[in-house]
């Protein structure tokens, strides 16, 4: 058997008295990919963020042992923490965003490192800087070295965390949800990456994720965790084969499922045509400016209680093309929703149509109000668009509760008290109030696990039938396009390069943009 890098032991993490993780058991052998896999709070980064003693000191109360190579991790000493962390066993985290310093550089941040652990200044540290990306497959890696991270993608941001990681040839990487956030094209190279990584340098690697499909591309073992414990745990393959617990069962089945609702013929609800929006940047007094082409001339058309997947990388124009549809953005073109036409009214003019179209976003922490109860939340846009008294909003508000599967005693609860995919019944609830003839679902699923992706799926599908709802599906995940719309569009640069309707465009794609986005998904066209 291989030598083992880390050795838990019993361990249990309480926050102020509520378990997260109970009597855990898990060794990380040497060159290993080890995957950690299991719903939001099962307490899979607890685990990983143990390893490192990066939880917070004050409410945290932590038993057992953490062994890396025979020193004891928990409860360690500060020096001994500072020669480990990021020297020996270094972390990557789902948000690079947040992760990066963004008053700092790319050259600055991974300078740092190199300077604490390995002691590296000037020329030196710049030479090893761009190694490393270069390493990581960053594009002009020396045109990076002077940027903000800001002025990166997704996925740039989340090579240079990737290169921060490696800067000092770690025994162990631990990654975090390391894709989460990210288009499936460009989450398929940052896994390859990490793979033909971990292989280069021998390293181990630890993976937290929700992503199965991820989980067995990389993975050599897997371990399935619930409520703070490890229910199983097998070599990859047998895992997904003949996985042995319930819950086990359940994740591999959470992908998510059914078809859109039968298709008749209706009238047409939304009409656009050649809609662009453009973006001037430079430009000056002897200079013609240049044009940025986030939508450059699309045209669609939506009948009612249907749904359109609008689908793409980021930076394709799927968001601004859904909000300049909306009005939120200033546009070019022509915009008819149910035969009238929004194309140059005033906000004032707009504000009538406000109640028919409605809009449900990516995150719900940051498009729900911190400070509002979920009965002031929802109610907001009753005391708008729809005069009544107290009472009878505070009535609608409980039945739309029930409808999108809240208790309505919650009610008077606030965002922080609820999880993820709860907040998203509360937006999606929030849009429903109203009772809007079109609904903007602007990657409404991106940000939650599997199992409640799956529930959401089927809510989303059930309101349509019961209020003959009409949807904009915006979304890089193919699997929930597959299993919600009639009708898809796939953007790129701007502009549609391909349409149809869903079962066309997912058995038989005909532009190459599209079949590598089904490539990268794990949605596979058959083979004719």
């Amino acid at each position: 058997m291989s030598e083992h890098l880390i050795e838990i032991r019993h361990l249990r993490v309480e926050f102020n008295g509520h378990v997260a993780v109970k009597d855990l058991n898990l060794d990380i052998p040497v060159g290993e990919c080890l995957a950690l896999v299991g719903e939001s709070g099962s307490g899979k980064s607890v685990t990983a963020h143990s390893i490192l003693q990066l939880l917070p000191t004050i409410g945290t109360h932590s038993q057992g042992s953490i062994r890396y190579r025979g020193t004891e991790l928990l409860g360690a000493p500060a020096a001994t923490l500072r020669e480990i962390r990021g020297n020996r066993v270094a972390m990557i985290f789902q948000e690079p965003m947040t992760s990066l310093n963004p008053l700092h550089t790319v050259e600055k941040q991974i300078g740092e490192t190199l300077l604490v652990h390995r002691g590296l200044t000037g020329k030196a540290a710049q030479a090893r800087t761009l190694e490393l990306l270069r390493l990581v497959a960053l594009q002009h890696p020396e045109k990076r070295l002077k940027a903000y991270p800001h002025q990166l993608s997704g996925g740039q941001r989340q090579r240079v965390m990737i290169a921060m990681a490696l800067a000092c040839e770690p025994d162990l990487l631990i990654a975090d949800e390391p894709t989460t956030a990210l288009d499936v094209t460009v989450q398929r190279r940052i896994l390859h990456l990490l793979k033909s990584l971990q292989q280069r340098l021998g390293m181990s690697l630890l993976l937290i994720s929700h992503d199965l499909n991820l989980v067995r591309s990389i993975a050599q073992r897997v371990c399935v965790m619930r409520a703070g414990e490890i229910v199983e745990q097998a070599d990859t393959e047998t895992l997904f084969c003949r996985p042995q617990h319930p819950y086990s069962c359940v994740l591999m089945n959470a992908e998510p499922a059914g078809e859109p609702l039968p298709r008749h013929e209706r009238p047409s609800l939304l009409q656009v045509d050649d809609l662009k929006v453009w973006y001037a940047t430079g430009g000056g007094l002897l200079r013609k400016p240049q044009y940025i082409k986030a939508v450059d001339g699309i045209s669609l058309s939506l009948q009612k209680g249907k749904t359109l997947g609008i689908v793409g990388e980021s930076g394709s124009g799927k968001s601004t093309l859904g909000q300049a549809i909306l009005r939120l953005l200033d546009s070019e073109g022509a915009i008819a929703f149910d035969g009238h036409a929004l194309s140059g009214l005033s906000p004032k003019q707009m504000l009538p149509w406000r109640k028919r179209m409605q809009v449900v976003f990516q995150d719900p922490f940051g498009s729900l109000s911190p400070r509002m109860s979920v009965q002031q939340i929802i109610s907001e846009g009753l005391e708008v668009h729809v005069p009544c008294d107290a009472q009878d909003r505070e009535q609608r508000v409980i039945r739309v509760l029930e409808e999108v599967g809240l208790d309505p005693a919650s009610r008077h609860r606030y965002p922080h008290e609820f999880s993820g995919g709860q907040r998203q019944r509360i937006a999606i609830a929030r849009a429903l109030v109203l009772k809007p003839d079109l609904i903007l679902l602007d990657e409404p699923t991106s940000a939650l696990d599997r199992t409640v992706q799956k529930q959401i799926v089927a809510l989303l599908r059930q309101l349509q039938d019961d209020h003959g709802l009409t949807y904009l599906f915006i979304s890089h995940d193919l699997a929930v396009i597959k299993a919600l719309a009639h009708d898809v569009i796939v953007v790129k640069d701007g502009q549609v390069v391909e349409r149809g309707p869903s079962h066309d465009l997912f058995e038989a794609p005909q532009h190459p943009y599209t079949r590598e986005l089904l490539l990268a998904a794990h949605v596979q066209p058959e083979q004719t």
